[in-house]
């Protein structure tokens, strides 16, 4: 198995209308400085690799990068960290706030593709907290499927906290499923976290397995 390449898993993107943050590759470190000053500061900066799976675990991941001298030293750190690895570049991202879920699919030879929701970053791996269905859904189906996970009352805005768009989140699984169906040749999709608000929803961390 093996990570889509970042241009053909933007394009999947664009067909299938699953809105991401702005997100370009860049091997040259002058062009990667350019767009990040053009998205506007703070920005991101990881390596994406289609044989890397868990990029913070080798110093590939830089957030908060407030300024120029910064981007500068976070490039060169993580240049240092995956010296010898290849990798097919460096990703230069927006850094956006809002509430965090996870979405996924993985392809059983038995059931086919099988969508999963939850609460995304750490909350998906320490309270194990998840809904499952069987593609193809529809978006009613999409939303019963947000409102089974317990932290549903978080996206709901639980003790005042922020109401996220929850529409949002269920259009996204929706499209999930259709590509998951139409292209065949994924073996499993990993969007964690999405992050939504009460006006968007967007992919930050993402990863498509062929």
């Amino acid at each position: 198995m093996e990570i889509l390449s970042f241009e053909e898993t933007k394009n999947l993107f664009i067909k299938y209308n699953i809105p991401c943050c702005q997100t370009e590759i860049f091997n040259v470190k002058e062009k990667a400085l350019a767009y990040a000053k053009k998205v506007g500061f703070p920005v991101v900066l990881k390596i994406h690799s289609k044989t890397i799976f868990h990029k913070s675990e080798i110093g590939g991941v830089k957030v908060g990068i407030k300024n120029e001298e910064e981007f500068i030293k976070a490039w060169d750190e993580i240049s240092r960290n995956i010296e010898g690895r290849n990798i097919e570049g460096l990703l230069v991202q927006e850094m956006v706030g809002g509430r965090e879920v996870a979405m996924g699919m993985k392809r059983d030879n038995q059931f086919g593709p099988v969508l999963m929701f939850g609460l995304g970053g750490i909350f998906i791996e320490v309270l194990n907290d998840v809904s499952f269905r069987i593609a193809p859904i529809t978006k009613a189906e999409a939303l019963v499927m947000i409102k089974e996970i317990k932290g549903y009352k978080i996206l709901k805005g639980y003790r005042e906290g922020k109401v996220v768009d929850i529409q949002k989140i269920a259009d996204i699984l929706v499209s999930l499923s259709k590509m998951s169906l139409k292209e065949e040749y994924i073996k499993g999709i990993d969007l964690n976290p999405v992050v939504v608000t009460d006006t968007y929803a967007k992919l930050i961390d993402f990863r498509v397995i062929i």
